[in-house]
């Protein structure tokens, strides 16, 4: 079985001339670069946000913003912007690629270059470095009915005192890890334990079960507080199905009838089988479910944020 991520997206030959921001002008892909000295090249100091394109709007952008200027500033980098700033790049960046809707941008703020190759935050003097990547990007087809495969792997989201994983930093080597792990079994992806060795959440993306007709999913203390994520409790629970954000082990999750991904990039993606086991029996309806409760209350964010815009 070939490999495929919840990542994977159909080859768009367009992002081969991509336009990207970087720091203030709009350059070609070839000559999109950063200086060897930045933080975030030099040590994965910096934040970032996905955010998906859908007729013109990016979803759920005050949610992202939220969470980016949070992480920010648990971080103390001041990106010299606000969020209308932020927008004002993303549309510009769209704009200029001829992008409405099927585009990701991953948007990245670091501490800026360095003056020394060291590590102390003051030594970067020139202001944050900002960068948009604006990608023609459709998750791949077939995927839906495929299903990703899990492995469980010895690397874990560890306590808030070390680094806390709510942080949506450049500094993933840990997730890179895993990824290896996953690889190294013979799965797609890794499932993640938390340090207690409940189970917490994917290399990529936040990750739910399904149980008896209910949804499942860890407490979010050591995982990445998804938008996607939330907006899936938010919406199961308004819609009648029962949410439980609890420690649970892997014995329900192999047990499991259903189990998914959620993220940006792929909204809600399958999960075929963990460390060979498959999950369920092929069927999938609450994640159905899900899915088209999702596909509208992105229809009506897009439509909030056009009528906002021209009001």
């Amino acid at each position: 079985m070939s490999q495929q991520t919840t990542h994977t997206a159909e080859d768009d030959p367009r992002n081969d001339d991509l336009l990207i921001w970087v720091d203030g002008a709009l350059v070609p892909k070839e000559d999109a670069k950063v200086s060897v000295y930045d933080s975030g090249f030099m040590l994965g100091d910096g934040m970032w946000e996905g955010m998906r394109l859908y007729d013109g709007e990016w979803a759920f952008f005050d949610e992202h913003m939220d969470r980016l200027f949070n992480s920010l500033k648990a971080v103390s980098l001041d990106p010299g912007l606000g969020p209308e700033d932020i927008r004002g790049i993303l549309d510009q960046t769209a704009t200029a690629n001829g992008m409405t809707s099927d585009a990701h941008c991953r948007l990245m703020i670091t501490r800026g270059r360095k003056s020394k190759p060291f590590q102390h935050p003051k030594l970067s003097q020139w202001g944050p470095t900002i960068v948009a990547i604006v990608e023609h990007s459709k998750p791949v087809s077939g995927l839906q009915s495929k299903g990703i495969r899990l492995a469980t792997v010895p690397q874990v989201r560890g306590l808030p005192t070390s680094q806390d994983p709510k942080l949506n930093s450049h500094s993933k080597l840990n997730c890179v890890i895993a990824c290896l792990q996953a690889e190294e079994a013979g799965a797609d992806e890794a499932l993640m334990l938390d340090p207690h060795g409940f189970v917490n959440t994917t290399n990529a993306c936040n990750f739910f079960i399904v149980r008896r007709g209910a949804l499942w999913t860890s407490t979010g203390d050591y995982c990445m507080n998804g938008v996607t994520r939330q907006n899936v409790i938010d919406l199961a629970r308004a819609d009648g199905i029962p949410v439980f954000e609890k420690n649970y082990s892997l014995y329900e999750a192999y047990g499991a009838d259903e189990a998914f991904l959620t993220g940006t990039f792929g909204a809600q993606t399958p999960v075929a089988e963990i460390d060979g086991k498959p999950i369920g029996e092929g069927d999938r309806p609450v994640m159905a479910r899900i899915q088209a409760l999702y596909k509208d209350a992105i229809a009506k964010n897009v439509a909030a944020q056009k009528a906002a815009r021209s009001g």
